[in-house]
């Protein structure tokens, strides 16, 4: 029988059209979350390591960080691999003292974290290991000793005594002092006897420039020795800052093994995680 050639025409009338593709494709929108990612590390927040005790007590090694990039505005080294994209400094911002900072080293360019001891114009002088600022003594009060937990990432520095506990766990034990800066900054620093570090200056800090030293200050290449590759960083210029640090994300002792997923998670340090700085 014949098809009836109206039903065939109202059948086609029916037949929905086909809806047209649209969206992105895959390799643009891989170039925007490429782009994004870039972005967010570039201006926003940056992800650090602590790969050394010069930080201690704030810091540990085995320490993950966050730092917010915005703060002291941008340069090339804002940027991933010091793309030179940016001249100079823009939207710049001042540190403040007691600041914990990320910075180029002035010699071999590699990532340090210092805090912020003086700033442009300030005079510093170091006797016996006291910090003065423009001529005034910078506080210190003795606090009850410190233990850090000794692991495969963290032993006893010199000046540290090796404790056990009633559960038989080892700590270094530290002597420690809270120091606070003319803007009410207050920090705990270690200490441990007559270096020759201990004396320095007086010097004024340049313009363009800032005095950094670790919070270890027997244990920590800083601002009281010459910039060299690995080692001292002089005055430091603002040219180099890279962040301010902000917060712990994560801890580890160093126990965790790639191939063991669960010490991922067991190498973890309670009670650091989410801890400011």
């Amino acid at each position: 029988m014949d098809e009836n050639p109206e039903t065939v025409a109202n059948t086609d009338a029916v037949e929905p059209e086909q809806e047209k593709k649209g969206g992105l494709s895959f390799p643009a929108f891989l170039a925007i979350v490429v782009l994004a990612s870039l972005s967010f590390r570039s201006f926003a927040f940056s992800l650090y390591s602590i790969p050394s005790e010069s930080m201690l007590p704030r810091l540990m090694n085995g320490d993950y960080l966050v730092a917010s990039k915005w703060n002291y505005g941008f340069t090339r080294n804002s940027l991933p691999f010091d793309i030179p994209l940016i001249s100079g400094r823009i939207f710049a911002g001042q540190p403040e003292r007691g600041d914990v900072v990320i910075f180029k080293h002035p010699v071999d360019g590699t990532d340090y974290i210092k805090r912020v001891i003086g700033l442009p114009g300030d005079m510093i002088s170091i006797q016996e290991g006291r910090i003065s600022i423009n001529g005034e003594l910078v506080p210190q009060e003795v606090v009850p000793d410190i233990r850090i937990p000794v692991s495969e990432n963290t032993n006893c520095a010199w000046g540290a005594e090796q404790v056990r506990d009633a559960n038989g766990g080892l700590w270094c034990e530290y002597a420690a002092a809270r120091e606070t800066l003319p803007n009410g900054v207050s920090y705990d620093v270690f200490d441990f006897g007559d270096v020759p570090q201990d004396y320095w200056g007086p010097e004024q800090v340049p313009e363009g420039m800032l005095f950094l030293m670790g919070d270890n200050r027997d244990n920590s290449q800083d601002s009281r020795f010459a910039a060299e590759p690995g080692k001292g960083i002089g005055f430091v210029p603002q040219l180099l800052l890279v962040g301010k640090a902000q917060m712990i994300l994560w801890s580890t002792d160093g126990s965790a093994e790639w191939l063991k997923p669960w010490t991922w998670f067991t190498a973890g340090r309670d009670g650091r995680m989410g801890n400011g700085i």
